[in-house]
């Protein structure tokens, strides 16, 4: 017997190792447990502990980075769209694998929402245009009409892409 996690069902500390493998991109490892005492089966997740990164935001107030804000952002903007929770999932590994790759200690929030802006540009025009209207906080209609206007010219050149219109 081997003293594992916590059993979230009965809190029992011994448990066994069912299966054990890597995540997609090879960051952690997921473990499937069983405990020895109730059976119940659980997933835990082991990664690398990395040194924490500092958002530095607007108003020079510090905290953490936090991943599950950065894809409660992108889930808002992709509401009702058809995109994967899987696509939105590997947006936010990327984007934070990116922001320790090119930052040792603190970044700011401006390059966040702009990972951000670019990732779902490329996933979902739709949620793009909603996560930049809030982001920029457009003051008008106007602003917000030439984004899509922008967008819709970008879309023009590129044949690979889909249809945008004003209507």
């Amino acid at each position: 017997m081997m003293q594992g996690m916590r059993c979230v069902q009965c809190g029992y500390m011994e448990d066994k190792v069912i299966d054990s493998r890597m995540s997609r991109d090879g960051t952690c490892i997921r473990r499937r447990r069983e405990c020895l005492r109730c059976n119940y089966r659980y997933t835990t997740y082991e990664q690398v502990e990395r040194m924490e990164l500092r958002v530095v935001k607007r108003d020079n107030v510090h905290e953490a980075l936090n991943r599950e804000k950065i894809l409660r952002g992108m889930i808002k903007a992709c509401e009702k769209r058809p995109v994967s929770m899987d696509k939105l999932d590997i947006a936010a590994d990327e984007i934070v694998a990116e922001l320790h790759r090119d930052h040792q200690r603190e970044v700011p929030s401006s390059i966040i929402g702009m990972k951000v802006i670019e990732k779902l540009q490329a996933i979902d025009p739709v949620a793009y245009i909603r996560y930049v209207s809030v982001y920029r906080q457009f003051s008008n209609v106007d602003e917000f009409i030439e984004l899509v206007r922008k967008m819709e010219r970008k879309t023009l050149n590129d044949p690979l892409q889909g249809k945008l219109s004003l209507g």
